[in-house]
């Protein structure tokens, strides 16, 4: 029981800017990493980055040195910073963490996914 809750999407012109946010709650021990992926239409969902609990970072070619990631340990939440948006960056952006739970006598990682946001870059 982990929910994902994101908000910041919307409509931009090409060169702008948007900041998408992400908070997790519910039951789990720890976070290990959290981060975002994106799926336009009629593609597969691909990576756009990701930042681990200790800082490390990783980003898509696509995005790099345009999207900024970081993370907020205290309330669990990730943000990525997106500036020089183009029409390509035009996709439903999914908020993506990766958990300590702990069930009974056994602790395990696992996956949790957002519900989605928009973001759209048009003229």
């Amino acid at each position: 029981q982990v929910q994902l809750v994101e908000s910041g999407g919307g409509l931009v012109q090409p060169g702008g800017s948007l900041r998408l946010s992400c908070a997790a709650s519910g039951s789990f021990v720890s976070i290990n990493a959290m981060g975002w992926y994106r799926q336009a239409p009629g593609k597969q969902r691909e990576l756009v980055s990701t930042i681990t609990s200790g800082g490390n970072t990783n980003y898509a070619d696509s995005v790099k040195g345009r999207f900024t990631i970081s993370i907020d340990n205290p309330k669990n939440t990730v943000t990525l910073q997106m500036n020089s948006l183009k029409p390509e960056d035009t996709a439903v952006y999914y908020c993506y963490a990766n958990v300590l739970r702990n069930t009974g006598n056994s602790y395990y990682r696992q996956n949790y996914w957002g519900q989605g946001t928009q973001v759209t870059v048009s003229s």
